[in-house]
């Protein structure tokens, strides 16, 4: 059948192993030096493993592919605990896979006197207590395990905007294009800049992301989760650094895991460069409010 699968980059990959723990299903592993995608029917297709690698070197396509079998998963991962069997079950939830959540839980259900732990005690860890706002920041920037809400379906609940009586609200953006693939990272407005590298999501998320982040700010956006040839844009960010002479760089992400990926390309690419340059991270809760800004490197 046809369906979305990961597709992993040999000549890429590194090895470094960063994307093995975030795939909940097991259908990572470090072979021969490379990562390697075990089984197509451990394999979700739902990316959680994307944002975690700091090369570019995953990706997802569409192929000939044997269909996903949350009963195969649940069986192979029964016997690594109630932790890892969790994590896989709340990967699933994140994503609003309702119909292999069910078929996971009936799985483990029939299975239940062989498991070692306490399925339902396990199943109540789905529903953990509301974070911080700090905690969650660090928690989907960090964590290295279970599933990423980047694809969950939610509605926030807002009044509705009064109607706008005065001048709409100035543009702050300063050059064309911003997509990260399509700028020369040597225009003239790159040169001694300081620069925003933003998230797709975020300019939607942050109601006043012109005027508060934009402003005096040259702008390249991109997606760690859905773009491809990555390696370019940290070329690219290390011509800005040496070549453009860029004073500045503030990497703006949402709170979900798959984001992350943006801030390693940023602190691989300065990493490179000849010379440094400070690195501010802002991180945005999903409803557009700033968890945290700090210095990134």
């Amino acid at each position: 059948m046809q369906r979305e699968i990961i597709r992993i980059d040999e000549d890429l990959c590194n090895g470094c192993g960063d994307c093995v723990p975030s795939c909940a299903e097991g259908a990572l592993q470090i072979i021969d030096g490379k990562v390697r995608l075990v089984s197509d029917l451990l394999c979700d297709g739902l990316g959680a493993c994307i944002g975690q690698c700091p090369v570019g070197a995953i990706s997802i396509e569409r192929r000939e592919a044997e269909p996903y079998d949350e009963a195969k998963v649940v069986a192979d991962l029964a016997g690594k605990g109630s932790n890892t069997v969790v994590a896989h079950l709340r990967h699933l939830k994140d994503h609003g896979q309702t119909e292999f959540l069910a078929q996971g839980i009936a799985a483990l259900r029939a299975r239940s006197g062989s498991l070692g732990f306490d399925l339902d005690q396990a199943l109540a860890a789905l529903q953990p207590p509301a974070a911080p706002l700090r905690e969650r920041a660090v928690t989907a920037m960090h964590a290295g395990g279970g599933g990423c809400p980047g694809s969950r379906t939610l509605a926030f609940a807002r009044p509705a905007a009064p109607p706008s009586e005065g001048p709409a609200a100035a543009s702050a953006l300063r050059q064309w294009p911003i997509q990260l693939h399509l700028v020369n990272p040597v225009a003239p407005y790159f040169q001694r800049a300081d620069v925003l590298v933003a998230a797709d999501c975020v300019a939607f998320a942050v109601g006043d992301f012109h005027a508060r982040h934009l402003a005096g700010k040259s702008l390249v956006i991109a997606c760690p989760k859905l773009d491809s040839h990555m390696e370019i844009y940290v070329e690219k960010i290390r011509q800005m650094v040496d070549v453009a002479g860029v004073t500045s760089i503030t990497v703006m992400v949402m709170e979900v895991p798959c984001c992350g990926g943006l801030l390693r390309m940023v602190r691989q690419a300065v990493s490179q460069a000849a010379r440094p340059v400070p690195v501010t991270l802002i991180v945005v809760g999903l409803q557009g409010e700033i968890l945290s800004a700090e210095t990134a490197a």
